[in-house]
């Protein structure tokens, strides 16, 4: 599994501080914002495009409030992300809703809540089961 992490001009510093936490972690990170995107839109579009490659990564998108990276996120068919500022949602959309990406609001939550987002949703597995049914919609909605 690779993180997919992209962060706008808001996002861009704790998506670094992230960046590095994940690193000291030794998770495999693909930055596909180096420089800050100018829009969440533009840096959305690219966590997205890397995580339909294969389905295995996860990823995580930064901008100010993280709402406007979970609407882009979900315009796109077959993608289920959530938008968390806390860890147990973190968790449980991973465990029960086989999310694929997370949007995270740097002027909603700290370094150290977004750090603890982050490592619980990206140690979290799918549970299958009796959740399958509920992806199984959400993966055939236009």
């Amino acid at each position: 599994m690779k993180v997919i992490i992209g962060a706008d001009n808001d996002g861009f510093e704790l998506k670094e501080k992230i960046k590095n936490v994940l690193t000291e972690e030794g998770f495999s990170i693909l930055d596909v914002s180096e420089k800050a995107s100018d829009t969440f839109v533009e840096s959305t579009e690219k966590v997205v495009n890397e995580l339909k490659k294969n389905k295995d990564n996860l990823g995580v998108s930064f901008d100010a409030y993280g709402a406007g990276s979970f609407m882009v996120a979900t315009k796109h068919k077959g993608m289920i992300a959530a938008e968390v500022s806390e860890e147990r949602s973190a968790y449980m959309t991973r465990e029960h809703n086989n999310s694929q990406m997370i949007t995270i609001g740097s002027q909603i939550v700290g370094e150290k809540l977004a750090e603890n987002i982050v490592l619980a949703f990206l140690k979290a597995e799918y549970d299958g089961g009796r959740h399958q049914i509920r992806v199984d919609m959400l993966n055939k909605m236009i």
